[in-house]
């Protein structure tokens, strides 16, 4: 007992407890339950007889372990050098007792052999069982939240459920406001330059105005990647420009007017480069980074919605063979037409 309350533990002994009208095995089940942990000190009697012929000492373990309480057995090491009149007398208790001893050794058990002994087995062993299976424990009435407190939290706690499953929601659910924008495989007009010059006279090289058609999510689907972390206006106006020379190259180097010609620095329009962004924030794809950075840096940046996040994943993940992708490929979606 000394042990235990030197270790801010409340020790809820049968023997601390008055006679009540509950039976006396209800009244043991019930201070088990309030319990956080169960100990049990075998020494060498059996203790008195409870339901089925087994001792109450026992069925208190029993019923504890069945529980789920963290339990912990302390037995004398050498039961055998007890007194006599600390020693079961009776054959049959003895075998129980025995037995007893074998059940509590399949779990935490820890010996003993005196009393000063046993204090400090208690003391270093409950410290340990604390640390490994932390409980609940007891409170000071006046720390306890009052009714109306307790309500609130619940309500509150009915919000965050609701805003969770709304933000799981966003981030496989396109958003409702935007039903009526272009999205997905609608294709977008997009113009853009580029420069041919005849064998190695680069100085003297054409600008080429002309258009090709990409759909939103080919656009989205090879800029993505970039703002996984963050991207600047920078790296995805490169990333645009360097889709619509991998389309655009080859059909228009086949073309009769550009035999003989190098065609080079592919750049589409600025207005349709700001118009693809818009697009996308509005389609809440992505969002402008809030990441702080030097004030002499004066880009925009961007990063991807918890939605954008989702669809990039539908776009670029590898699929198993046999199953459709999502949307087609730059190359396959991609028309040039000339102007």
């Amino acid at each position: 007992m000394q042990a235990l309350l030197e270790l801010d533990c409340i020790p809820a002994g049968m023997e601390l407890f008055p006679a009540a009208d509950d039976d006396q095995w209800t009244l043991i089940k019930r201070v088990i339950d309030d319990c956080d942990y169960y100990i049990v000190i075998i020494g060498g009697r059996y203790g008195s007889l409870g339901p089925d012929e087994k001792s109450f000492t026992q069925l208190e373990y029993e019923y504890a372990v069945s529980m789920g309480k963290p339990v912990i057995a302390f037995l004398h090491k050498e039961p055998g050098k007890l007194p006599a009149e600390h020693t079961e007398k009776d054959p049959e208790n003895a075998k129980k007792l025995e037995a007893f001893r074998q059940l509590a050794q399949q779990k935490v058990v820890k010996y003993w052999t005196s009393p000063a002994d046993l204090g400090s087995v208690v003391s270093r062993s409950l410290v340990k069982l604390i640390k490994n299976n932390p409980a609940v424990g007891w409170v000071k009435a006046d720390l306890l939240p009052s009714k109306a407190t307790t309500e609130e939290i619940l309500e509150l706690r009915k919000i965050v459920d609701s805003l969770e499953r709304e933000l799981e929601l966003s981030r496989t659910s396109a958003p409702k406001d935007t039903e009526h924008l272009a999205q997905g495989d609608e294709q977008y007009r997009i113009s853009f330059t580029f420069k041919s010059y005849e064998g190695a006279n680069f100085y003297r090289s054409t600008i080429h105005h002309t258009t090709f058609d990409a759909s939103w999510s080919q656009i989205f689907s090879r800029i993505s990647p970039l703002m996984i972390d963050e991207a600047s206006d920078r790296e995805i106006k490169r990333a645009l420009d360097d889709m619509t020379t991998e389309v655009n190259i080859v059909p228009l180097s086949e073309r009769a007017e550009f035999n003989g010609f190098t065609i080079i620095d592919f750049q589409i329009d600025d207005n349709d480069f700001d118009t693809i962004k818009v697009q996308l924030l509005a389609l809440k794809l992505i969002a402008k980074s809030v990441k702080s950075r030097s004030v002499k840096d004066t880009q925009n940046y961007w990063t991807l919605t918890p939605y954008g996040d989702s669809y990039m994943t539908q776009l670029r993940a590898i699929r198993r063979e046999g199953h459709e992708e999502p949307s087609p490929k730059p190359s396959e979606a991609a028309k040039s037409t000339s102007t």
